[in-house]
């Protein structure tokens, strides 16, 4: 078992297999010694766990966690085109969608989410830059989408 894989199970994470791509576009595609991803959403099991905007239909609090399971599936993701997740050598960037209610403005700790989980698992290799952006709407009603860009070892 891998060094992240350890962690992951320390964490009490399981990773599934990834959600399938919902149009045509593949979910990963790696340029070089860079991974991007597709957007993902909160879906687990196959259902969104959480539906509708946040400030109104969600809290903040629920906005999290919601960003959280768009990480592990994001996870998911990385471990089904790599193989060993100890192959990423560093997360470089997260481009972040928040499903918002109108005068909604907290999407950064929305995000954090995403972003504390992957430092727990990675330590400083999971450090990102990053954008969390505002939207009246997302795909499916999911609160939260998310895609990232991490360097991985050759």
């Amino acid at each position: 078992m891998s060094k992240i894989e350890k962690r992951l199970e320390e964490l009490g994470i399981t990773l599934d297999n990834p959600p399938q791509p919902a149009a045509e576009y593949v979910p990963a595609k790696i340029v070089n010694n860079l991974l991007f991803t597709s957007g993902n959403d909160c879906r687990k099991n196959g259902e969104l766990i959480y539906k509708g905007k946040v400030g109104s239909d969600l809290t903040l609090e629920e906005g999290y966690v919601a960003s959280r399971q768009v990480m592990i599936n994001l996870l998911s993701v990385l471990k089904s085109e790599l193989g060993d997740l100890d192959r990423v050598k560093q997360v470089v960037k997260l481009l972040a969608f928040v499903n918002s209610a109108d005068g909604f403005v907290e999407q950064p700790y929305v995000i954090n989410g995403a972003s504390e989980l992957l430092v727990q698992v990675f330590g400083g290799k999971g450090r990102h830059a990053r954008s969390a952006i505002s939207s009246n709407e997302l795909p499916f009603n999911t609160p939260v989408e998310i895609e990232m860009i991490v360097e991985i070892e050759n």
